[in-house]
């Protein structure tokens, strides 16, 4: 099985070749996207050719910061729409079933 059979494949390549954003745009995109969906190995070379491309250390660790925190408050979001949907919170007696309260 090879990737070219796919019509994903194609439409990726489409959508990267797209005039809407730039270079820059793209390499940063590219990392936030690997860098939340957990490869290692995806991430390490996003982070190499955003360098390599002239985009400054700050600014790839800039991009990587604001990554985790999207992924972290829909976590959270995520966790809390569960709760409420199984009424965990009716449950809960006290500040620990509150967030941000206690320690």
């Amino acid at each position: 099985m090879d990737a070219s059979e796919f019509e994903t494949t194609r439409l990726l390549e489409v959508t990267g070749q797209t005039p809407h954003l730039t270079d820059r745009e793209k390499h940063l995109v590219g990392l936030a996207v690997t860098a939340t969906r957990g490869c290692v190995y995806c991430t390490g070379g996003r982070i190499r050719k955003a360098i390599d491309a002239g985009i400054p250390y700050e600014t790839v660790r800039a991009a990587l910061d604001l990554s985790a925190a999207v992924n972290a408050g829909v976590t959270l979001r995520t966790a809390l729409q569960g709760a409420e949907a199984q009424g965990v919170n009716s449950a809960c007696n006290g500040d620990e079933c509150a967030v941000g309260v206690g320690g």
